[in-house]
């Protein structure tokens, strides 16, 4: 698919409809885009590669839009296979072109893939440019958002920015729905470890004149600009963006789950903003982990299990604690037939957290939800919407 992104710029990237998988580990129900870009001048520039998956589709892409032109630059802003895994391909299919990356990237290249780029290399640094004739392009390097090698092309001329990962979403480009749904989970679920390095990112970015964002996965943004980098600025300082909260519970046989439900509703009776519920052993766990990130507030029910925590539980801890959780308001509720340990287990990875406020009322309850129980979870909605 190749479509004008300027005059002299044209999208030849490639949907991937059927990949269902993303990184072995994100459910993408509408696929994801590889998103490739080439810079027409005196020289003609490719940025970036695509997944191997789709190399004939992104070759047909390249010869209808260079017209039988040998293009003159491979620019590698990102190394990770699903924007390099064509990269080899290439090199074979022009041998006279040349890469453009920084150090840390051809230390990759050589990880990657097997080539000899003795006379093909173009290192450059921070704040270098490259000349292709009426456009210059330059380079700002972005390490760890979210690998160490990642940088950043600002087209001087076109006033384009070329983000890596960066402001990417699940889904192909042909895909009808909201941005910051599927934007949102895949910021928190694969770059939100590296919020401070995104903040160093976009106080970069905001010295320059940016008419259109171009990232490697989801739509090209070249309207409201500043949705989309206001956006990027709260995730990446951690800040809640909604008023809201978050249950995820985890149960063995139903018990834990009708009790987390219960405070739902009691919840939503006493007037919540919005209360989102999550069955972790059975919803997408990626998606428990946005709304985690995106509402202030989160309530942690699980049932006790081997002394511990049910495994779902430990999981879903995990991942926000890997992913750097911070600055929200956290409750406990747990469930234990004999020894209740749930809310133990859970606190201590809560406290590796930081800037979390633990709420002073949590709910223990033995096997199931009883009247009797129902003033625990009074006052822990009372306290949740103070």
């Amino acid at each position: 698919m190749n479509k004008n992104i300027t005059d002299s710029i044209v999208y030849i990237g490639v949907d991937d409809k059927y990949l269902g998988l993303f990184e072995s580990q994100y459910d993408v129900p509408n696929g994801v885009s590889y998103n490739s870009y080439l810079i027409k001048d005196d020289k003609y520039a490719i940025m970036d590669s695509v997944d191997s998956r789709e190399t004939y589709q992104w070759f047909d892409n390249i010869d209808s839009a260079t017209e039988g032109k040998a293009p003159d630059y491979i620019i590698v802003q990102h190394m990770e296979p699903d924007h390099s895994g064509s990269l080899a391909a290439l090199l074979d299919k022009f041998p006279e072109i040349r890469v453009v990356g920084n150090a840390k990237t051809f230390t990759m290249i050589d990880q990657f893939i097997t080539a000899d780029l003795t006379d093909r290399k173009v290192i450059v640094k921070d704040g270098d440019t490259l000349e292709l004739g009426s456009h210059t392009l330059k380079f700002t390097m972005a390490p760890m958002v979210h690998w160490p090698e990642v940088m950043v092309t600002y087209d001087m001329t076109d006033k384009v920015i070329f983000t890596a990962d960066a402001f990417g979403k699940f889904g192909t480009l042909d895909t009808d729905e909201d941005w910051a749904c599927e934007a949102r989970r895949y910021y928190f679920n694969i770059v939100g470890k590296y919020g401070m390095q995104v903040q160093t990112l976009l106080k970069k970015l905001a010295a320059l004149d940016i008419k259109t964002i171009c990232p490697l996965h989801g739509p090209i943004l070249d309207d409201n600009l500043d949705y989309y980098i206001g956006k990027y600025n709260t995730w990446s300082s951690y800040t809640p963006e909604d008023k809201g909260i978050t249950i995820a519970y985890a149960s063995i046989h139903g018990n834990t789950g009708n009790a987390a439900r219960k405070l739902a509703e009691l919840l939503e009776s006493k007037g919540a903003e919005k209360v989102s519920v999550f069955d972790l052993a059975r919803d997408d766990m990626a998606e428990a982990v946005e709304d985690a990130f995106r509402y202030d507030r989160l309530v942690l029910a699980a049932a006790s299990y081997d002394g511990g925590v049910f495994m779902p539980m430990h999981d879903f801890l995990t991942r926000l604690a890997h992913k750097g959780y911070k600055k929200r308001t956290i409750a406990f509720m747990e469930n234990g037939t004999w020894a209740p340990s749930a809310m133990k287990t859970m606190k201590a990875v809560v406290d590796t957290m930081k800037d979390i406020t633990v709420c002073e009322n949590s709910v223990t309850f033995k096997s199931v939800l009883k009247d009797s129980d129902m003033p625990q979870l009074e006052k822990l909605a009372d306290e949740l919407l103070k």
